[in-house]
């Protein structure tokens, strides 16, 4: 009986866990890894179904779902407006929106705004394309506090705007807003009020990743000048590796894996860091200008192996420790088309045992589901479910929600379930 007791009490852990996993409330899911857990998922994706589709206007923000509400960002089109919007996420109807004037004169993409909405501790987190910050009720949209982060901060908007998205840190959220006063900013969630600015650097487009490196917590931070690590705590630069990226397009979010740091830039190429045990310095492990370059899609690690979509040669298949490339897609560029600005988002779709499948949704609105490892890769199936994006999709309970410029929509992904 006492076994199982036992046996019982792991199992209620595990749906607890499971469950509180389910949705995908920030950018990248739960982890801000890329990683769904979908057991039942078939590995070909033949028919998806689907389920529902509403009209939204331009934007790159990526989609988030908590608690049967799906969250995006939109701006109505030759308007100096932005849109925080919350639809229903099984019927699609629009539950709330919030809007509020944003001028984009002078800003290059200007189609709308670029950071997915977070969702934390029962609230929406926003960061407009021009600097606005908000906090509103997930449940209904009252705004709770809001800053203009130019006059609040002194925010410094990059190029092509804000893009980072607002990254929860146990009580706090931190904004990377590029202010002379701190590159990155940590805001009480229930006030608004500054808690600690640390950086000095100008705003990149890159959300922090936090991590713990010989028990201790540390935010990677990865800018146009550098890549640092900083304590989450009080914003404290613990360590910093100078990369000065041409155009400041520090894009995708750092990788950490056994101790090594990853970013993959175009211009200048990916480099890779190795911390000391006591997370206080790092040394360059290799760097790679010609071979490994990635620009907007982010990157995806698993045993040591990383699966980019490389700007040139599509996607590659290199190790994290060594840089040795072990295979791409130069010759054919099946996964997303070949360009000037190849995008398409990679996800880890785990189904029980099975831990070597990813999720496509390439730049013309395909979804692929596809296996990796170091021999190559495989395409089990390829469905049309949106036309050309940009915007990462989400993922919860057997659908994909993805937009357009013109539409959110969400399909069921096993119909048969």
């Amino acid at each position: 009986m006492r076994i199982i007791n036992k046996l019982l009490k792991v199992k209620v852990f595990w749906l607890l866990l499971i469950s509180a996993e389910a949705d995908w409330p920030k950018f990248r899911g739960p982890t801000g890894q890329g990683i769904w857990n979908c057991p039942g998922l078939p590995l070909k994706i033949d028919s998806p179904k689907k389920v529902w589709e509403h009209k939204i206007n331009g934007g790159y923000s990526g989609i988030t779902v908590k608690d049967g509400k799906v969250y995006t960002m939109d701006r109505p089109e030759n308007k100096n407006l932005e849109r925080i919007l919350c639809f229903d996420e099984k019927s699609g109807e629009l539950i709330w929106e919030h809007q509020y004037e944003a001028n984009y004169k002078g800003l290059s993409y200007d189609v709308g705004p670029r950071a997915s909405v977070t969702i934390f501790n029962g609230k929406a987190f926003t960061f407009g394309a021009i600097g606005h910050m908000h906090c509103l009720d997930k449940n209904n949209g009252k705004v709770i506090w809001s800053k203009d982060s130019r006059e609040a901060f002194g925010a410094k908007r990059p190029t092509w705007g804000f893009a980072s998205s607002p990254a929860p840190w146990n009580k706090s959220i931190i904004y990377q807003t590029g202010s002379s006063s701190g590159g990155y900013i940590a805001l009480d969630p229930l006030t608004g009020s500054k808690l600690w600015s640390g950086s000095d650097d100008p705003a990149g487009y890159a959300t922090p990743v936090f991590i713990k490196h010989s028990g201790n917590e540390m935010m990677l931070a990865w800018t146009p000048e550098n890549v640092r690590g900083m304590s989450p705590e009080n914003g404290e630069v613990l360590w910093s590796f100078p990369y000065k990226i041409k155009y400041g397009v520090s894009i995708a979010m750092p990788i950490y894996h056994e101790n090594v740091v990853l970013v993959c830039g175009y211009w200048h190429g990916s480099r890779a860091l190795l911390l000391n045990e006591d997370g206080t310095s790092v040394k360059l492990l290799w760097e790679d200008q010609e071979n490994i370059r990635g620009l907007m899609a982010q990157p995806i690690q698993k045993d040591g192996l990383v699966y980019l979509l490389d700007r040139t040669n599509g996607l590659s298949c290199f190790e994290i420790r060594t840089g040795k490339k072990h295979w791409d897609d130069s010759k054919s560029h099946t996964v997303t088309p070949s360009g000037r600005n190849p995008q398409a988002t990679l996800v880890w779709a785990h189904d029980g045992e099975r831990q070597d499948r990813a999720l496509i949704l390439n730049a013309n609105g395909e979804l692929l589901s596809v296996t990796l490892n170091k021999e190559g890769f495989e395409i089990h199936s390829r469905s049309q479910i949106t036309g050309k994006t940009w915007a990462h999709p989400a993922y919860n309970e057997g659908h994909i929600f993805a937009r357009t410029d013109k539409q959110i929509v969400c399909w069921k992904l096993n119909p048969q379930n």
